[in-house]
């Protein structure tokens, strides 16, 4: 997912001319759970396809990585090494900020289960680059916890991990998430 400034913009919906036009990079399951809560939220929101390279477009930009690096090895090495990482060193003139990967996209457009708020957590290196993703999720409906620095995406990779573990091999199902408690 990718912030546009400009280079979107989606006719329909109730558009708010203040929020961002935001880029949704893949049409599955996540993508079009993201942008369902997104147009909800007023947000211009444009999909598209498998992009291969996107070129000076992105520059400076805002990019959400939600991906969940799932093998073995992974799954057993907690807090390892994850994609945004890679992203950020592939595409260094962008502000990659891991999120939306906690949670299955049954539950990403409303940011609930039922009448339990989820939590949605975020981590990246730019301030003002995670509280535009912070304030996606408090839209989306979620409560937005920022996890610290870009070098704690590993960590959410592996809660990623453990949603998948409970939901499958522990039976569970999908329609779980987590939630952080605050006394």
């Amino acid at each position: 997912m990718a912030w546009s400034e400009g280079i979107f913009s989606v006719p329909g919906c109730a558009i708010n001319p203040m929020k961002p036009k935001i880029g949704i990079i893949g049409r599955g399951n996540v993508g079009g759970a993201v942008k369902k809560g997104l147009d909800r939220a007023g947000y211009q929101v444009k999909m598209v396809g498998n992009v291969k390279e996107m070129g000076a477009a992105v520059d400076g930009k805002t990019v959400v990585d939600a991906t969940i690096i799932y093998t073995p090895e992974a799954v057993a090495a907690v807090g390892s090494r994850s994609g945004a990482d890679v992203l950020q060193e592939t595409i260094p003139r962008v502000n990659v900020v891991k999120g939306l990967n906690t949670h299955f996209s049954d539950n990403m457009s409303g940011g609930h289960i039922g009448n339990q708020q989820l939590t949605f957590f975020v981590a990246g290196n730019d301030d003002d680059a995670k509280e535009k993703v912070l304030q996606l999720g408090r839209d989306l409906g979620f409560d937005a916890v920022d996890a610290g620095p870009l070098a704690n995406a590993g960590l959410l990779g592996s809660l990623g991990n453990l949603s998948i573990l409970l939901a499958y091999a522990q039976g569970l199902g999908r329609n779980i998430g987590f939630k952080l408690v605050r006394g």
